[in-house]
């Protein structure tokens, strides 16, 4: 069954996997970036071209969501999956079903911050980040299979993203704000574990070494320190200079306060105001 590890882009997914990578995929919880390795993103090219279903075709793909993830699905062990992807119904093929999912975390960041960070990671403007969040654009291309790429990715909008996800009701359903992995990152991951034990129906005990060791070699200046150092497969090339564009760059100092026109400011509180009064970002 599958633990959905859903995001909008630039929202702090990959500290978490990082952050599981360490305690579920090693011996001591000691982060490397091979470990994170052992949690696959959906949608992926491979997946649906060995089934033999034609990735240039956007529509056969989507129809066959829930066939590809009833194939990799393994009944009897938990799988994390991460994703970007809203969780949809396009044509009346959804995005995924409650017979492969066992539950979903969703991490959440401030979208006065994730537009800064976005807009980095990809390399556009600040008006083009903004403008992707509020109309919904979907992102990625057609790859080729081997680069094991993913298939374009419907992110919808910002509000529309995080308000989707909110199906998986109850117990199934975690929500973790990126600022608490920033400044409060023990009661973070105490959080995530428990609800794991939750949703799996296993004992809460919590391995305390390795507890210390992933929460120590997670931390964003480490990871920052690991992509200088060895590179890292996530990071995106700027498409006009040629150069990879740092995958962890201001993390905790990207501070939409210092760094965001007052005019974008506004446009973001007013396009997602409900969802960020409710977040606590009002």
């Amino acid at each position: 069954m599958f633990i959905w590890l859903a995001s909008y882009p630039k929202s702090g997914n990959t500290l978490v996997r990082s952050m599981l990578a360490a305690y579920f995929f090693s011996k001591d919880g000691v982060y490397n970036f091979n470990l994170i390795k052992n949690i696959k993103q959906f949608p992926l090219n491979s997946l649906f071209a060995r089934m033999g279903i034609n990735i240039q075709d956007e529509k056969e793909v989507i129809k066959n969501y829930i066939r590809v993830q009833e194939h990799v699905n393994k009944k009897d062990s938990i799988q994390f999956l991460k994703t970007h992807s809203y969780l949809f119904k396009i044509d009346n093929h959804a995005f995924t079903n409650l017979e492969n999912s066992l539950g979903a975390i969703y991490i959440v960041r401030d979208p006065r911050n994730v537009v800064t960070s976005f807009a980095n990671h990809s390399s556009v403007s600040i008006e083009e980040s903004l403008d992707f969040m509020t109309n919904g654009h979907k992102f990625g291309d057609i790859f080729h299979e081997k680069k094991n790429e993913q298939t374009i990715v419907y992110s919808g909008t910002w509000s529309g993203h995080y308000n989707s996800w909110k199906s998986f009701k109850g117990d199934k359903y975690l929500l973790i704000k990126y600022e608490d992995l920033i400044d409060n990152r023990d009661f973070a991951l105490r959080k995530i574990l428990k609800f794991l034990h939750k949703l799996t129906r296993t004992k809460f005990k919590i391995d305390q070494n390795k507890f210390k060791n992933t929460i120590e070699t997670t931390n964003f200046d480490r990871l920052k320190n690991l992509e200088k150092e060895q590179g890292f497969s996530e990071a995106k090339t700027n498409f006009q200079t040629g150069k990879k564009v740092p995958f962890f760059n201001l993390g905790p100092k990207n501070d939409w306060r210092k760094l965001l026109d007052n005019k974008i400011r506004k446009k973001i509180e007013e396009a997602f105001k409900k969802e960020m009064v409710e977040l606590g970002y009002l």
